[in-house]
């Protein structure tokens, strides 16, 4: 299948093209740097895997229409959507400026919604496709100093199960992933105290890794999880349980 993976020049989104690469799929590479991009292809190429890279803004709906058009002329009409791409941000709700508050819905939200809107028809057309929505457990939980991230997190789980209901028996499957604390560059820049502490608070004990995560959306997209429809799936170390 074609996969396309935005924010995949980095941490949990390239660790999820290379695992679908590994699998036989046919990857777009989506980051915002191209440069960050064709890294990440040049390791699934030298693992033997098919990947190009594309660099476009996912809140921009040029941008994303040109990508996907774009796609589709280099290897078809994508038939798995990973929606990746993200960034964070963190402090007090009164500290938050709306510029801030609208880069991270315009990001995480209308960035899903874009790229959705531009895979979902051919999907439709085909019979057959999967979209998977990278969330978070804090769009679960809440977060201290993170209510502007926290709810745009939120907002992805709500538009995978709306989403399922409305495609699934048109052969689209849309689910998500909420992963907890994992080995990203983003969470290794935090201080050795707090890592500290939530790696005692986990029942796991430890942070989970970017290829474990892309295990569980390598799951999701296979015909073994033909029955998971609107899910949000939690590799989190028993932060959450649901």
């Amino acid at each position: 299948m074609i996969a396309l993976v935005t924010g995949a020049g980095s941490g949990i989104g390239a660790a999820i093209a290379e695992r679908l690469a590994a699998d036989g799929h046919v990857v777009a590479v989506n980051d915002l740097s191209l440069d960050a991009a064709q890294a990440t292809v040049d390791r699934i190429t030298a693992a033997g895997g098919t990947a190009t890279p594309y660099a476009a803004d996912v809140s921009d709906e040029i941008a994303v229409n040109s990508m996907v058009a774009a796609i589709r002329a280099d290897h078809g009409a994508p038939e798995i959507l990973v929606n990746n791409a993200g960034f964070g941000h963190q402090a007090l709700f009164t500290d938050i400026e709306p510029a801030m508050f609208d880069e991270i819905f315009a990001v995480h939200v209308r960035g899903n919604y874009l790229c959705t809107r531009a895979c979902l028809p051919a999907m439709l057309e085909a019979g057959q496709g999967h979209i998977v929505n990278i969330a978070s457990q804090l769009g679960q939980i809440g977060g201290v100093e993170l209510v502007h991230y926290a709810g745009a997190k939120a907002a992805i789980i709500g538009m995978t199960k709306s989403m399922a209901r409305e495609v699934s028996a048109k052969g689209v499957r849309v689910n998500a992933v909420a992963p907890g604390p994992i080995n990203t560059p983003l969470v290794e820049a935090l201080s050795e105290d707090w890592k500290a502490a939530k790696r005692a608070d986990l029942p796991l004990g430890r942070f989970g890794s970017p290829a474990e995560v892309g295990g569980v959306v390598s799951f999701l997209v296979s015909d073994d999880a033909a029955l998971f429809v609107g899910q949000t799936l939690g590799p989190n170390s028993g932060d959450v349980m649901l």
